[in-house]
């Protein structure tokens, strides 16, 4: 499912216009991405929790000429599911 089939899906269940599913995603969306880039994490119960992780730098290797290389420590978006989803998915 992509974002116009989201929006749409929305906007049936919530008996929304396209236009307003399609803010209310943005909207939801921006939350997240606002909250994680603050270093905050979101959880909707028994869906799931979007948090921030650490990844510590680490060496690498340059597959073309195989030379050591530094890579830098990075926070990373991750998603842990919640129990209701675990269940939904594994029917």
């Amino acid at each position: 499912m992509n974002k116009a089939q989201l929006i749409e899906h929305i906007a049936e269940h919530a008996e929304l216009t396209k236009q307003q599913a399609a803010r209310a995603l943005d909207a939801l969306l921006q939350g997240v991405t606002t909250t994680l880039a603050r270093g905050g994490e979101v959880t909707l119960v028994g869906f799931g929790t979007f948090g921030v992780e650490e990844r510590a730098a680490r060496k690498g290797r340059n597959p073309r000429t195989g030379e050591e290389v530094e890579i830098p420590a990075a926070k990373i978006p991750k998603f842990r599911p919640g129990k209701m989803l675990k269940d939904s998915v594994n029917g």
